[in-house]
Formats: structure tokens, sequence, C-alpha cells
């Protein structure tokens, strides 16, 4: 009987991960270079801790980044190991987790800003106002991120159907869902469809133009947004601040918000928002309830109830 090699494991653990629902692409290459990080040190057929720890860290890049990379491999070894009894798997804690920032949730006043710098926006005569006020009203009102609103294109919106609906395809981790539209988003949408129309902007196929023309760029939407910012006073004239994937977090803060007023059990309902977002795993959208102070509170709220009432509620 052939030997089974650690590369052999690689593939059987990547198809594993694949079976079961997995975006295995980044989890493939990271596992491939280890394997062969291995084979060039001698070590495939008995890796160990400490050579998982110097692969982990041989990139120059943050701790945070070491440790994400060496959290993929812990799970990999595992699963060797089963096959390669030698293997050694590091144990946790080797290296620091990055911490995911505090989002800035805009408020009413702060969006009602951002608009109206971009109402501003010159040219005054092209579509470049029109583009980021719509572009901007989308992503606080649906949660969408930028790179799937500057990747919508004109059949992707389907203001006609029923629901009115977009249709995301191949989006963050290659997924493709329908993200349902309210009546006021099928009406701005409408509005902007009409101007790029009238102002001779139907000229490509995705959904927002910029004024090259062509497609707008997801790098050229943030920089647009972080002189927007500055300009309502939002950010800092220097140095980091609020930034465009934050209206994406405002929405789902908003809706969680809304559900803990409205008396909603907000975890039964967490499982539609993580659908409606796009998230792989449930726990990115489980996330903003520890991450967001208003969210916490609103919590400790439903659950002072829940105790005053017996926990029957």
């Amino acid at each position: 009987m052939t030997a089974v090699t650690l590369r052999d494991c690689a593939m059987r653990y990547v198809a594993l991960r694949q079976a079961l629902g997995v975006q295995v692409r980044p989890i493939e290459r990271l596992v491939l270079e280890f394997v062969t990080y291995a084979e060039l040190l001698g070590h495939a057929e008995a890796p160990t801790s400490q050579m998982a720890l110097d692969w982990a860290c041989s990139t120059a890049c943050s701790e945070g980044r070491h440790a994400r990379r060496l959290l993929v491999i812990r799970g990999f070894l595992a699963y060797a190991r089963a096959s390669l009894p030698q293997t050694q798997v590091p144990p946790t804690g080797l290296l620091r987790q990055a911490r995911r920032p505090t989002p800035h949730i805009f408020t009413d006043s702060e969006i009602a800003a951002l608009l109206r710098q971009a109402r501003a926006l010159e040219p005054g005569d092209s579509l470049r106002p029109h583009t980021y006020t719509t572009l901007i009203g989308l992503l606080v009102s649906c949660g969408l991120r930028i790179s799937e609103a500057v990747h919508l294109r004109v059949d992707d919106v389907r203001l006609d159907s029923h629901p009115p609906l977009l249709h995301l395809d191949d989006s963050k981790f290659h997924k493709t869902r329908l993200v349902v539209l309210h009546p006021t988003v099928v009406t701005a949408l409408r509005q902007y469809a009409f101007q790029r129309q009238q102002l001779g902007y139907d000229h490509c196929e995705t959904f927002f133009v910029s004024e090259k023309p062509g497609p707008l760029p997801a790098p050229s939407a943030r920089r647009t947004f972080v002189q927007l910012a500055r300009q309502a006073g939002i950010r800092p004239p220097t140095g980091p601040g609020p930034h465009l994937h934050d209206l994406r977090h405002t929405f789902a803060v908003r809706r969680m918000l809304r559900w803990y007023r409205q008396g909603v059990d907000v975890h039964e309902r967490l499982p539609e928002l993580s659908i409606y977002l796009g998230h792989v795993r449930p726990q990115d959208t489980y996330w903003y309830l520890s991450a967001t102070p208003e969210l916490l509170a609103a919590a400790a709220k439903r659950f002072e109830a829940f105790v005053r009432c017996g926990g029957d509620r």
C-alpha cells in the first residue's frame, strides 16, 4: 500500500472543506504553501508545531495576519494527524488574534450631511453627483458591500420584478443572492437610471458609472467617500475615521435596533439578516451584538425586562 503523504492529506482536506460548502481557495493556497515549506525542510511526514509557527510568521505582515495563517494550518494539521500520527498540532493562543475595529454607526444627521455633500460634487452638470447620492443611499438602505454595488449590471437591478430586487451574482465568497428593495429605494434607483440615460451615460453595462467613461471603480468610490466625510465634518481633515464600509455596519445595526424596539426576538431573526447581508459565517452577524454599544444597551434592557417578567417574554 502506498504511504500517505502530507500533500495527499492536503488535497483530501481541501476537497472535504469544499464538500462542506466552505470557500476553499484561500485555504487551499495557504495549505499548499505550508506543505511546500514542510517538504523543503524535509519534515513532510511529521510536521511540528514549531515549524507551523515559523511558517505562519514567515511573511511580512501583522501579528493578526500571522495568527490567521496559523489558525488555518491548525485545522489542516488536526485533520492530517489521523493519517500521519507523528503530526503535531500547534496549541491555541500562540499568536494574538487581530481585533476588529468598532464600527462607526452613522446618525441620521450624518447621513443627511453626506448626501448634501454628494449632491454638491463637481462637475455639477454631470452624472457624478447623482451617482454618489444614489450609491450612498443604496449602501445604507440595503447593507451592500461596495464591491457588490459597483459590480451591479443594469440587468441585475430588477425594479419591475415582484418584488423589486437586486441580483448579486458571484459576490464575496462567490455567493449569489437576491436583495429585496424597499419602495423608497426603488424610486431612487429609477431616478438614477433616468438621469443616467438623460445625460448620455448609458454606454456601460454596469449600473453605476464613472466619468471616464466606464464602470465606477471601488477605490474611487472609497476615496470620494473620504472626501465627502471630511467635508461633512464626520471625518477629521487628516488621519483615520469613518469609512465607506461603515454604511453597511450602519444598516445591520439599525435593523437589529429596530427589532429590539419592536420586541422582536433578535436571536431568532439574526440568521435572516445574515443571509440578507451575504455573511458566510453567522458569527460575523453576531459580532455586531458585542461590537456596538447601542446594541449592547438594547440587549441589556431586553434582558432586564425578561428577568422582571420571570423569564416569560
